[in-house]
């Protein structure tokens, strides 16, 4: 994907060393949690911010505001890091990129300290809500503290304000879909999926650099429409990912969300294909090894669902390369737009 400003990253360890700063004299626990926050906000791709950054860019935005974009841009990160951190805690994780994770680290102080699994466990869960706590709360400072005007800032504090709430629409439906014993339709799962990632990750991102570069409200309204199309597009090639991808792709073995029996889009087409006691056989046996994961990798590219999935990101990414050629849109502005429809159709596996 498009890449991050480096200065963005120097907004963000800022950020960081406030909360670091303050650490010493609030305990040493604190100490290890301000640490462990640091390390869980880097090493990610800086997608949010590069769509902020980028915007601006597009939108031809004033060299005069670039230290408001570093900040908004900053805060979308720590938003992300904050989704993440209560992400694992959510899906029980304590690694992440093969690493322990804020809840593991937590988890192995606690055995150091002596406590028994149970107690580790309820320490690396309070340590991951709490820092995810503090990184939400960071990311609402940055843009608070974002020298932009006040009409601007009204403007970006309600795209921040839809975005965490979406994002816990979503969030609490895939955990509803997960555990529920009725299966949902592709209508529930699409849904989930546009509210998990499309928002706060597409949608909110490029209205938010556009906002600061003075776009004019038919532009802006265009890009909330156009970046819901990437932004599900995008969730969409993940779980294509996570049911086919390579271990390269995923960061792990080939079928993780097989193997975690994901409610995704992908396995609500299956089901409609009529496969759906097949479809339901093998992912109930993925949990069981690699063997078992490939006979659900079959299953699900026989029934059609992975070409019809492909065939719905591909027909949403060639509407967004129609729609980046409104005349409310600069030049460089539609030129984001399709070079984003381009990287996300070449994620396909």
């Amino acid at each position: 994907m498009i890449a991050a400003d480096p200065a963005v990253a120097t907004a963000i360890d800022g950020s960081l060393a406030r909360i670091r700063d303050r650490a010493d004299e609030l305990g040493a626990g604190f100490g290890a949690l301000a640490d462990a926050i640091g390390r869980a906000a880097h090493g990610g791709k800086g997608l949010r911010p590069a769509l902020v950054t980028a915007a601006f860019a597009a939108f031809h935005g004033a060299e005069a505001e670039r230290p408001a974009v570093l900040s908004v841009a900053a805060a979308f990160e720590l938003l992300h890091t904050a989704f993440v951190v209560h992400d694992d805690v959510i899906d029980h994780d304590i690694e992440r990129r093969g690493v322990p994770n804020v809840g593991g680290e937590f988890r192995a102080r606690a055995r150091a300290a002596g406590a028994d699994a149970a107690g580790a466990a309820t320490l690396g869960d309070a340590a991951a809500i709490l820092a995810g706590d503090l990184l939400l709360h960071e990311a609402f400072r940055l843009v608070a503290m974002a020298p932009a005007g006040p009409v601007v800032k009204d403007r970006l504090f309600a795209l921040l304000d839809d975005a965490v709430l979406v994002s816990a629409a979503g969030e609490l439906a895939d955990v509803e879909n997960a555990v529920s014993s009725t299966r949902p339709s592709r209508t529930t799962t699409l849904r989930t999926a546009f509210q998990k990632t499309a928002v706060y990750s597409f949608r909110a991102p490029l209205q938010a650099g556009a906002l600061l570069a003075g776009a004019d409200p038919a532009a802006v309204r265009l890009l909330g429409d156009v970046g819901g199309r990437l932004g599900l597009a995008f969730q969409l090639v993940d779980d294509l990912i996570g049911a086919f991808g390579t271990a390269a792709q995923t960061g792990r073995d080939s079928g993780p969300d097989l193997r975690e029996t994901k409610q995704t889009p992908l396995i609500a087409l299956a089901r409609e294909s009529g496969a759906a006691p097949g479809v339901d056989t093998a992912l109930a046996n993925a949990a069981t090894g690699p063997i078992a994961v490939r006979e659900a990798q079959a299953v699900l590219a026989s029934s059609g669902a992975r070409e019809r999935l492909a065939g719905m990101v591909a027909g949403m990414l060639d509407e967004v390369r129609v729609s980046a050629q409104d005349a409310s849109l600069p030049l460089r502005a539609g030129v984001l737009l399709r070079t984003l429809a381009d990287e996300i159709e070449r994620r396909i596996p």
